[in-house]
Parts: structure tokens; C-alpha cells; sequence
């Protein structure tokens, strides 16, 4: 997949691979000395299209596709081929006929969708039943969060799976473009799904966080002032509930003062600031984030005590582990525990709940680079945007991103 990262046609001499270029066609595209030029420069680049594979997700309650129609479409421009395994849109409102239409061939399982595959695009991490599918060599391009997986990352290892993670795609300024988009859905869904279960049916204090005139509104502590922490502290103002965001950085603090002025109380999170916020808290949303790494235990079993009966903690952080000493992962058919009377929400992949929002808010931002690793191979494309470089996680059988690595506890390579 390399070559076609050195050689490629000048861009006068560019066209829809997809047509059919007959002598006509090409001569409106160059001189006819360059014919035969271009005749082996589209068979050569038919040569090395890539093989894309969009398998359809088995995590529980899993919703959202690794690709759209749309994004099929533009796949199939570039010159690629897309197998989609049936059914595989279906939970974000894209049939299969939208796909075929689009250009994909549809397959009938996951098998035939990774063994036709070189490059495999999905959103959430391979489960268990899938490892036996992957192949060396081929490439995975999902959300992995192998910290809190090892088994996965053994089986990578052991695969030689050339593993890209959106979550560990950096740009210069440390912002993680491919998280991003699914940060800013989880944030506003903690306080949606928290606002739920504070609700006494559900076990909750029986608190509604904007209150009512006379009543006093319910309090939101945020930890974590980054995009999950700013879009929960949106929804929480926009519901009218008392909201304090505790960070560890004081700039981060003051843009959040002038984003949210008196509406908000920031805090720099230290124990004495935290204990305090969490006497009084109805909803703790855990916002922290360290990429790549494990998620730092910032709430321990003794904080509980500290809290309400019937409050409730929502862990956005499982995905890397909670940052709940107490916390442990769930689901959406079960997705709340009660720890010494605290309610605990914390469900990986909460943003499948919400899966069409999520599915176009992902592929808006994946896809570019999707597109740059189907076209050139990791390495040109890491050339290309250099941000795609920390996030390999695996590759030749070794861990390769450096967070990853000492939380498993494992050699980095070289």
C-alpha cells in the first residue's frame, strides 16, 4: 500500500476512477503522448486499492457504524472497495440499500467482513468473539482504549495488527480530534442520563436539577474541565441546576469563567475543594482524562460517605478504567449500581444511546483520515498529518504508544 504514496498522477491527469477511460475520456485529460502514461497509472492505482471492511457492532446496545452512506460514497470515489456486513447501519437509521447505493458490497457477517478486509473501520474495540477474525498485518482504525482492555491489546500483539485508536490522535496543541466529537455527546448525555436516574423510580434522591420557583435547584459537581466537562456544564446551566467544574488547571479555570461567567463556580480540584463540593452534590460527573493512560481514581470509597443518599456519581471516564475507586463498567440494560447509597452510571459507550447524533458527529471527523490511511498506508499518512502518529497503538506485535504501554505495564517499542 506504500507505492502510492511516492507515485501519483499530476493533478491535471486526475480523474473519477470509477469511469470508464476510453481514449476520449483521457485525451480531454492530457495530450494522447501521455496515454499510455495514464492507462498504466489507473491500472497500477486499481492494483493497490485498499479493501475496507465495516463490520456491524455486537457491543451490548451498540448503535453507531463505523461509516455512513455518505462515507461509503467518498471511499468509493478514491478508488477503494467497501464491504459492509449487513445490517451494520441499521441502529443509526442507514439501511443496507443505502449502502449498496453508495457503492459498498454488502457481506453476510463479520467473517467475510474481516477476511475481505485490509482495513477494518469501526467505532467501538473488537470484542473477544472478533480476535480470531483480525489477520496480521491488516489494519485497524477504532476507538481501543487498551488500558482498560489488556486482553485486547494481547490479542493485537499476538494478531500483528497494524491498531490506529481514535482516542490517542493528537494534534500539536494537545487536542484529540477523534475524540472529541464523542466527548461533547457523552458530556451532554451524563447530565441527561444523570438527571434520569436522580429521579426517585429509579433509586435516585428524587431531585430535579433545575428546581422549581421556592425550591431550591440541584447541584452538579463536574470533574474535569476538558470537552466532556464544558459540554456537561452546558447542559447542567442550560437545566438551571448549580454547577461547579473542579480542574487541575487554573487557565483552563479561567476560560471556563469567561465562557460561563456567574453561572458556573470553578474550583482548583485539590482534596479539601473536592470533599467540600461533594457534601453538597446531587450529580458527580467524572470528566477526567489522560490519553492513552488510565484514568487517575480521584473519587475514593471514603468520598462516598461524604455524599447524599441517593446522589449519583456518572463516570465518563470508564472507558479508561473510572475515575471512581467504586466504579466498574456497565451497560445499557443495566446500567446503574448503588455503592454505600451512592447511585453509580457508568456505561462505556454511552453515546451509542443517542446513535445517529453520534455516528454523524464520529465519521464527520474520522473519515478525512480514513481516507489518508486507505490511500497511503500508516506511515505516508503519518507523514501527511502528523497527529495520526500517537495514534498507533500496536503494530508489528508491539505496544507503540507510551501511555498505553505503562498501563499495561509492557515494553514500548523502540
Amino acid at each position: 500500500m506504500e507505492f502510492r504514496a511516492v507515485w501519483r498522477l499530476p493533478a491535471p491527469w486526475r480523474f473519477d476512477p470509477s469511469a470508464s477511460p476510453g481514449p476520449e475520456h483521457v485525451r480531454g485529460h492530457c495530450s494522447t503522448k501521455c496515454v499510455g502514461l495514464v492507462a498504466v497509472g489507473i491500472a497500477i492505482r486499481r492494483i493497490m486499492d485498499m479493501k475496507l471492511g465495516i463490520p456491524r457492532e455486537i457491543k451490548n446496545h451498540e448503535y453507531r457504524v463505523g461509516a455512513t452512506p455518505d462515507g461509503v460514497r467518498a471511499y468509493v470515489r478514491a478508488g477503494h472497495s467497501v464491504f459492509v456486513e449487513r445490517g451494520a447501519g441499521l441502529g443509526a437509521g442507514f439501511d443496507d440499500e443505502a449502502y449498496r447505493a453508495a457503492g459498498a458490497t454488502l457481506v453476510a457477517d463479520a467473517a467475510e467482513t474481516y477476511g475481505r478486509a485490509e482495513m477494518i473501520v469501526k467505532v467501538k474495540e473488537p470484542l473477544p468473539s472478533e480476535y480470531d477474525l483480525m489477520r496480521p498485518g491488516q489494519l485497524l482504525f477504532t476507538y481501543l482504549h487498551l488500558a482498560a482492555v489488556p486482553e485486547l491489546a494481547e490479542a493485537l500483539i499476538q494478531k500483528r495488527v497494524t491498531a490506529v485508536a481514535y482516542e490517542t490522535i493528537q494534534l500539536p496543541d494537545g487536542s484529540l480530534p477523534c475524540l472529541t466529537p464523542m466527548s461533547a455527546v457523552a458530556g451532554r448525555l451524563a447530565v441527561q442520563e444523570g438527571a434520569k436516574y436522580l429521579e426517585r423510580p429509579h433509586g435516585g434522591r428524587g431531585v430535579l436539577l433545575g428546581g422549581v420557583p421556592g425550591v431550591e435547584r440541584g447541584n452538579v459537581v463536574i470533574i474535569g474541565g476538558g470537552v466532556v466537562g464544558t459540554h456537561a456544564a452546558t447542559m447542567a446551566v442550560g437545566l438551571g441546576a448549580r454547577v461547579i467544574v473542579l480542574d487541575v488547571s487554573a487557565r483552563r479555570l479561567a476560560e471556563l469563567d469567561d465562557l460561563f461567567g456567574s453561572r458556573v463556580q470553578t474550583l482548583i480540584s485539590n482534596e479539601g475543594n473536592l470533599a467540600r463540593s461533594l457534601v453538597q452534590a446531587d450529580l458527580v460527573i467524572g470528566a477526567v482524562l489522560v490519553p492513552g493512560a488510565a484514568a487517575p481514581r480521584l473519587l475514593r470509597r471514603e468520598h462516598l460517605a461524604l455524599m447524599q443518599p441517593g446522589s449519583l456519581i456518572v463516570d465518563v471516564a470508564v472507558d479508561q478504567g473510572g475515575c471512581a475507586e467504586t466504579t466498574r463498567a456497565t451497560s445499557h440494560d443495566e446500567p446503574i449500581y448503588t455503592v454505600d447509597g451512592v447511585l453509580h452510571y457508568a456505561v462505556p459507550n454511552m453515546p451509542a444511546a443517542v446513535s445517529r447524533t453520534s455516528t454523524l458527529a464520529l465519521t464527520n471527523t474520522t473519515l478525512p483520515y480514513a481516507l489518508l490511511l486507505a490511500e497511503r498506508g500508516f506511515d505516508a499518512a503519518a507523514a501527511a498529518r502528523p497527529e495520526l502518529r500517537p495514534g498507533l497503538n500496536v503494530r508489528d506485535g508491539q505496544i507503540t504508544h507510551p501511555a498505553v504501554a505503562e498501563a499495561l505495564r509492557v515494553p514500548r517499542a523502540a
